[in-house]
């Protein structure tokens, strides 16, 4: 009874139409190693309907997509989503740093998931990726300069280090020290809710 009584409030205030966000991206998205209702999309879901926006947030995150493979899969995903999606999360680049892969190529590959996102007329929010000192100075100031560019070149809203909250709270970090807890997926939320609901265009 006391869980009904907590969540009534929540729901009484969620009103307007309905506003559909879609979360593309790894396995940042999708959730890794947390129940099916922990991961960032469920998360981001419960706090915009907390402040009384009526959001649905499709979960479209494959664990262990690099950009190359999420760009193979993208028109698959916007084939089969409802009309009217309001907004796209386009979350992807760790994988490629795991796996070394060129600036360049993740660039070129980014730039067709935000092309072929626009052409359905869905504003995008880049979650942006920092490369680890790692790699080298190059690399690392390749890879990092990625993000910036594409926001501003294609005019998507930028979240600057979509890991930042992990960076400065590793407990926030599962023991693989890569994934966040359930914990550190709040945190992300709460960090960045801000920034996705400036997003979201007027409703119609």
């Amino acid at each position: 009874m006391q869980q009904i009584v907590a969540d009534a409030p929540k729901d009484a205030v969620v009103e307007g139409p309905e506003r559909v966000i879609l979360a593309f991206g790894d396995s940042l998205f999708a959730g890794y190693n947390l129940e099916t209702d922990e991961g960032y999309p469920e998360e981001l879901q419960r706090v915009l309907r907390a402040r009384g926006i009526n959001a649905k947030v499709i979960d479209a995150g494959v664990s262990g997509d690099t950009t190359a493979a999420g760009l193979q899969r993208l028109d698959f995903v916007l084939d089969n989503l409802p009309e009217g999606v309001d907004l796209a999360l386009v979350e992807l680049g760790g994988n490629d740093l795991l796996r070394g892969i060129a600036p360049d190529q993740t660039r070129a590959n980014l730039t067709q998931i935000i092309e072929k996102v626009q052409a359905r007329r869905i504003p995008v929010v880049l979650m942006g990726m920092r490369a680890p000192p790692n790699g080298g100075p190059q690399f690392q100031q390749q890879f990092d300069a990625i993000y910036p560019a594409l926001a501003e070149k294609y005019g998507a809203t930028l979240v600057p280090f979509f890991m930042q909250p992990l960076a400065e709270d590793p407990s926030l970090l599962l023991d693989d020290h890569i994934h966040p807890t359930a914990q550190g997926v709040k945190a992300m939320v709460a960090a960045q809710v801000d920034t996705i609901v400036g997003a979201l265009p007027a409703e119609k």
